[in-house]
């Protein structure tokens, strides 16, 4: 707006100022012509630089002349500018007169100068201000930006901490209130993550205590269908509440690596032997790798006992160096968890109940910085994809992770 300002200025003074020069011309040509008129109709010579029809004269305004009118015109004689005035005489012809215009041209080119000067002058100031202040604003929307991502991506320490907001009697710009309203949401957001998860530890840790004593109770009723029915019900809840405290400390992220050299195919034999599951194990291509053999064998435990529990046999483990597949033969994984990942206690969709299970897997595959992928197979059937990290060290878990996936 500022540029647009300067230069409609710029053509409107430039309009005046040469309207005014050509005005103040073309008045001392027409008065040299009534002065050469009176002295060529009383006989007397028109004076100097005029005459009837003199060479030089522009077409348009002799022509002008022959009509009966009168008229001025600038042109160039001897490479000079000059200001013509024409009249009509006797016979049809023009009587005309010139004077000197190079110094009106000479004024109209410096104003156009000091125009296009001062012009350029005010444009480079505005856009050299303008950018400052824009890319101050620009930039603190980005860091607003990017500390928005973090938190979308579990980061919920992240704020952007804008100067601008602090302090009640501090003046407060929209950048500053957006700002503001980030990291209140963010606070906001991480104490209600953090007083579920203390919820959901305290519960876990309350409920072990009678759980123990009532699975020891359970281990002494009489042998029968409905002491079965007992023990197994007994059972399914300490295998949640360990499954609740495991996923606690994931969201706590006090989880720490105990890192060794294991050879992948002899692991995944000895997990699926343990597991006492038909699972069939094919290796394509074995390596050795620095990662952590309890939590590995957790997450692959939890991917086949998934399979099994919720696909069709055959159940198929293939470890093609760093990367470790789970696949079954059943109606696939739901379209929920294929684009957004396990849920807690999710039961919608086709694969029906998954629980826990997958929620811990790709928490404890996050702590070992791998990635883990869930998709179909274009033939039927889940397809589970872990990715190990294989430089030599794992990647660092991403802050939030363990609680995002649930």
């Amino acid at each position: 707006m500022c540029c647009g300002l300067t230069s409609l200025l710029g053509t409107l003074v430039h309009i005046s100022v040469t309207r005014q020069v050509v005005g103040q011309a073309e008045e001392r040509a027409l008065a040299r012509l009534t002065d050469a008129t009176r002295a060529y109709e009383s006989g007397s010579r028109p004076g100097r630089n005029a005459g009837v029809d003199p060479s030089g004269l522009p077409g348009p305004l002799k022509a002008l002349a022959a009509d009966g009118k009168r008229g001025t015109m600038v042109s160039t004689v001897d490479s000079c500018p000059v200001m013509w005035a024409a009249g009509p005489v006797d016979g049809g012809r023009a009587l005309a007169v010139s004077i000197d215009y190079s110094s009106s041209a000479r004024t109209i080119q410096g104003f156009d100068d000091a125009i296009l000067y001062s012009s350029v002058l005010a444009i480079g100031a505005t856009l050299l201000a303008g950018a400052f202040a824009v890319t101050r604003v620009t930039r603190r929307l980005h860091t607003t930006a990017t500390v928005a991502r973090r938190i979308s991506a579990g980061d919920l320490d992240a704020r952007v901490d804008d100067p601008r907001g602090r302090g009640a009697g501090r003046h407060q710009d929209e950048v500053a209130s957006v700002a503001g309203a980030l990291d209140t949401m963010a606070s906001s957001l991480q104490g209600r993550l953090l007083s579920e998860q203390r919820f959901t530890a305290d519960v876990a840790h309350e409920l072990r205590t009678p759980l123990t004593g009532l699975h020891t109770a359970a281990e002494l009723l009489p042998p029968g269908r409905p002491t079965e029915l007992v023990r197994n019900r007994v059972t399914d809840l300490r295998t949640l509440t360990e499954d609740l405290l495991e996923i606690s400390r994931l969201d706590a992220h006090t989880e720490t690596l105990d890192l060794a050299s294991h050879q992948l195919g002899p692991l995944a034999d000895r997990m699926v032997r343990a597991s006492e599951l038909e699972t069939r194990v094919d290796v394509v291509r074995d390596i050795t790798l620095a990662t952590d053999r309890r939590r590995l064998e957790r997450v692959l435990g939890n991917l086949t006992a998934n399979a099994h529990k919720h696909g069709r046999a055959p159940v198929v483990l293939t470890v093609d160096g760093p990367v470790i597949t789970v696949r079954d033969h059943g109606p696939g994984y739901p379209a929920y968890l294929v684009e957004h990942g396990p849920r807690r206690f999710r039961t919608e969709g086709v694969n029906l109940g998954h629980g826990l299970g997958l929620t811990i897997a790709v928490g404890q595959a996050q702590v070992l910085g791998a990635r883990l992928t869930f998709t179909n197979a274009a033939d039927g059937g889940a397809v589970a994809t872990l990715v190990l990290p294989h430089d030599g060290s794992p990647r660092p878990p991403v802050a939030g992770a363990a609680a995002r996936s649930c």
